[in-house]
């Protein structure tokens, strides 16, 4: 499996990582405790089976156009009741747009294995807290994770390949 995934502005990321602290401080499920070096805040695209010949060089050439795309964090919840507790994040038109071209550049590009909640319609955007999470917890995970509401941006994209669990960038990595 492989994704695209837009990566945050350092006051963006630092605000998801001070989140998934103060979730893990209180004992609460977090991301904080994914210790693997692919892992930081970032937000979901597309996932696929994998690249076609050339589709990489079209999409280094989407996002470099594109970013950087300022983000608007909205509120904490857990997504289907019992999976990711999240923070939702407001489909602002240069987002939402983003996310069009790059599910169509895959569409285009005939690839396999595009899963279908990211599709058009379907996609919820969205910064993940921790991957695991009990809908009763959903209280106090809101008290603790949202104290603040972190401001940035998307200013870089990477691809996660989910057989070799390494990530490729794509376009130019800010950091």
């Amino acid at each position: 499996m492989r994704t695209v995934e837009l990566l945050c502005s350092p006051p963006l990321e630092n605000g998801v990582r001070d989140a998934w602290q103060r979730l893990a401080a209180v004992g609460l499920p977090s991301l904080a405790g994914n210790v693997h070096p692919t892992n930081r805040p970032h937000l979901t695209l597309a996932s696929v089976d994998g690249f076609p010949p050339g589709v990489e060089g079209r999409l280094s050439a989407l996002v470099d156009a594109a970013l950087p795309v300022p983000v608007r964090v909205d509120r904490v919840t857990v997504l289907d009741g019992s999976a990711p507790l999240v923070w939702l994040l407001r489909p602002e038109p240069a987002l939402t747009a983003l996310h069009a071209a790059v599910w169509e550049t895959l569409v285009d590009a005939g690839t396999d294995g595009l899963l279908p909640w990211h599709a058009p319609g379907h996609w919820i955007p969205h910064l993940s807290l921790a991957l695991r999470f009990r809908d009763a917890d959903r209280r106090l995970a809101r008290a603790v994770a949202a104290v603040d509401r972190p401001s940035g941006a998307f200013v870089a994209a990477r691809s996660y390949d989910s057989t070799t669990r390494t990530v490729t960038a794509l376009g130019r990595m800010a950091h």
